[in-house]
């Protein structure tokens, strides 16, 4: 099998998604690092975006198929269909339909609403070229109702996982390279205890480790 090529950024908190479930399948794959400019090395280049015309990371390319991905929920979903072949981390077959439509549910929670608005409060805090604390204020409030959302689902049942009580799946996926971010975006988990043994659990799972060791040793473009 040839190695797949996962386009990224270390500082991107979306590749680290696709790596993390390319450990997990222990598939073969290079890492190749972008910045966010528009020269030769950028992702608004125009070597980059002949690869995804969005000029974003992540993008993933299968020499084994010709399929090329672009958008962490497409690059996952791609890679279960094609690759999870024993179904380890997508949705509970046990369940049917109501397995997958609550795996996409949370994943599209995550994607559209949880990610979004930590990496709103990123950009307030940190880049915005000028203070705007009502901006921020904003997206804190939401980022906070998101992580309540969150809390009450570990609550439930009192799970170790996201959608499962035992099995560490696509959705944790999803979710852990945001809520790594959240002291960076200037939010605690003091209020949220579900959350943060949550964060703790995922962060030693095996697969997440080397991928986030995979990524920061990636190619420099």
């Amino acid at each position: 099998m040839e190695p797949l090529t996962l386009h990224a950024h270390t500082t991107g908190p979306n590749p680290y998604k696709v790596a993390i479930l390319l450990e997990a399948l222990e598939l073969p794959y290079n890492v190749k690092l972008w910045t966010f400019g528009t020269d030769a090395h950028g992702v608004m280049g125009a070597e980059y975006r002949s690869i995804n015309p969005n000029g974003r990371v992540p993008a993933l390319q299968d020499p084994n198929t010709g399929i090329v991905s672009w958008e962490s929920m497409a690059c996952l979903n791609y890679l279960l269909r094609v690759y999870d072949i024993g179904n380890k981390f997508g949705a509970s077959s046990e369940e049917g339909e109501k397995g997958k439509v609550e795996m996409d549910q949370w994943i599209s929670f995550s994607v559209s609403t949880m990610g979004p608005m930590i990496g709103q409060c990123n950009w307030f805090r940190h880049y915005n070229a000028t203070s705007n604390e009502d901006a921020y204020k904003r997206y804190e409030a939401q980022a906070y109702r998101c992580l309540d959302v969150l809390e009450e689902q570990l609550l439930s049942d009192d799970r170790k996982w996201i959608i499962t009580g035992d099995t560490f799946t696509a959705v944790d996926m999803h979710f852990e390279p945001w809520i790594r971010q959240t002291g960076y975006a200037g939010l605690t988990l003091d209020a949220y205890p579900m959350v943060k043994a949550w964060l703790e659990r995922v962060q030693v799972v095996p697969a997440l480790v080397r991928a986030y060791e995979k990524v920061k040793a990636g190619q420099q473009m």
